[in-house]
């Protein structure tokens, strides 16, 4: 889980203080990239924000791996980039995903190299998704043969 914890939080980024999401239609956004119970106008310390990302990824992974055919088989690095996909897209994305389908195939290459598909919210490329999409992918696939 801590290299979930370092890939995920590496990329969402920390803040602890209640903001609308410009990428999530405005939606209250705080700590890392979290929306479940929080509205504008509350923080948080920066210990509050690291226990909420460990639960959130807890259970995201518990969704993840609910939509993976055999997830005690995917490879630890692919594992690892699936879940920071699941965390930033949502676990139904996620499971509805080429990146799930070529997964449940045991085709880890093929869904390494599908996450770079997911970089438009709201239909709109982003750049800042481009850039961690490449960094899902690259950490992925480090853990393919």
């Amino acid at each position: 889980m801590a290299s979930a914890v370092a890939l995920v939080g590496g990329w969402e980024g920390l803040r602890t203080v209640v903001y609308p999401d410009r990428l999530a239609n405005g939606i209250p956004t705080v700590c890392f990239d979290e929306t479940r119970g929080v509205k504008l106008g509350d923080s948080y310390t920066v210990s509050q924000c690291q226990v909420m990302l460990g639960d959130a990824l807890i259970e995201f992974e518990a969704g993840m791996r609910k939509c993976l055919v055999s997830p005690d088989a995917v490879p630890d690095k692919p594992y690892v980039a699936f879940l920071s996909l699941s965390y930033n897209i949502g676990t139904g994305a996620f499971c509805g995903s080429t990146v799930a389908r070529k997964a449940n195939a045991g085709d880890y290459r093929g869904a390494c190299n599908a996450i770079p598909m997911w970089n438009r919210p709201s239909g709109k490329v982003v750049p800042g998704l481009i850039n961690r999409r490449a960094d899902e992918q690259r950490f992925c696939l480090e853990g393919v043969r």
